[in-house]
């Protein structure tokens, strides 16, 4: 499958449309329709996740189709961390490097990447792309002819020796409050361990427990509520800086609980939809040994051997990964409260609507007539940073549909005009300004 600069305009699009979740303190009832609006698309695989009822839709097994090789020129090879191979705090791109979907140094092309994660785990393009394009843009070199980013460290040769579009590339490692964000299902808070890469074993265990066994993803899913309600609260407890911004808190963050059930798990005919047994989970995580003698090796992760991804035509898209987020937010809202302690633990705060978009909108509002819409893109063109401005001078024209996107939803809503971002409402927030990143 060849990508071309168009669909790099495509993927783009999705990223600023994909802020959809950027939405604090939305009230438990609008988030139940939001939820049973998606449960209605045919093409969200949790779609049936809080009844745990079979949708029209449903995949079938394909052994020749689905399996994924891991022998020949994807055997699996361990990384060379010493002589500057990189790996990072996403276990599914440490994978692909060490099985030569991806560079095996770690250094990847942005188009490379969207291909290797639809290709092995069934990351439906719109999915892959956003995330490949936000991560290159403002955690790698979009600049270069062949822009990407690196899934470890930062890279001081190779594809990003170069300047990125504000500053020298940082890496996924060095993503706090951009891409990667406190709350990890596996990692440990930044200002707490102080690493983002490092598989914590304490909480690997917590999830290794909360897995049901013999049990389909989606319904493993589901079980994982009270596991990620204790991770959220865990940084609440522990961590005075804690932050947890629109895109690396509310949306990325639960991806480290998604992805695992949904795109690691083994699919099979009894198991169509997947089923993520304990030895898959240990190997896509680099852990060996048995519970409470658990070994982890950075960067050793691995696609076990005999693996069968996503069925064709049934991959994760935006929509199914938004469900997801949905689907724990109708029982805990504060997973989607853009917020953080106040500098000392147990202060969580999340930002007032209200002050955030001085005055236009708030939060008892937000899901009565068109101000959810109003208020998701009209935020997004308040926040986009001027990096984004500046790669749309470097693909000119190729980048003209997104903006034409934006302003076309917009239009014909008879939407309160937004004029601008309260940002000093995060100056409340250490662990903001410690990093102000975070869209």
């Amino acid at each position: 499958m060849k990508l071309s600069l168009s669909f790099v305009s495509v993927s783009l699009t999705a990223l600023l449309a994909s802020q959809v979740v950027a939405f604090p303190h939305l009230d438990p009832n609008a988030l139940h329709g939001l939820l049973k609006r998606g449960a209605e698309a045919k093409d969200c695989p949790f779609s049936h996740a809080t009844t745990h009822q079979h949708t029209k839709r449903q995949p079938t097994f394909d052994p020749i189709a689905q399996r994924v090789s891991t022998t020949g020129k994807h055997a699996w090879k361990a990384p060379n961390l010493a002589a500057g191979d990189k790996r990072g705090p996403c276990p599914g791109l440490n994978a692909l490097a060490n099985h030569g979907y991806l560079p095996h140094d770690g250094i990847a092309p942005m188009l490379d990447i969207i291909q290797a994660v639809n290709q092995v785990y069934g990351l439906a393009l719109d999915l892959a792309g956003f995330l490949a394009a936000y991560g290159t843009v403002f955690d790698g070199d979009a600049l270069s002819l062949t822009p990407g980013y690196s899934i470890g460290g930062p890279a001081s040769t190779g594809l990003l020796s170069g300047l990125g579009i504000t500053r020298t590339p940082s890496s996924l490692s060095g993503s706090h409050n951009n891409y990667e964000g406190d709350t990890s299902a596996t990692r440990g808070d930044l200002y707490v361990v102080g690493n983002d890469d490092l598989l914590q074993i304490e909480f690997f265990q917590q999830y290794y427990d909360a897995l049901l066994e013999d049990t389909p993803a989606p319904q493993q899913y589901s079980a994982l509520f009270n596991f990620r309600q204790s991770r959220f609260n865990h940084s609440i407890e522990t961590n005075p800086y804690f932050f947890f911004p629109q895109f690396a808190g509310v949306l990325v963050t639960p991806a480290g609980y998604i992805f695992p059930p949904a795109l690691m798990s083994n699919k099979s005919a009894e198991y169509p939809e997947g089923y993520l047994d304990k030895e898959t989970f240990k190997s896509f995580f680099a852990v060996t040994g048995e519970r409470g003698n658990f070994k982890y090796q950075p960067g050793h992760e691995r696609i076990p051997d005999n693996w069968y991804k996503r069925a064709i035509g049934h991959e994760l898209t935006i929509p199914g990964f938004l469900l997801g987020i949905l689907e724990f937010a109708l029982r805990d809202p504060r997973l989607l409260s853009v917020g953080g302690n106040t500098g000392t633990t147990n202060s969580f705060t999340g930002v007032d609507v209200t002050a955030l978009t001085k005055g236009v909108f708030n939060g008892a509002t937000l899901a009565q007539g068109n101000n959810l819409q109003c208020f998701i893109f009209q935020l997004v063109q308040a926040e986009a940073p001027s990096v984004l401005t500046g790669l749309y001078e470097v693909l000119t024209k190729a980048l003209q549909p997104l903006v034409d996107s934006i302003q076309g939803s917009l239009k014909g809503l008879s939407c309160p005009q937004l004029v601008g971002i309260d940002q000093s409402q995060y100056e409340k927030f250490p662990g903001w300004k410690k990093n102000p990143s975070g869209l």
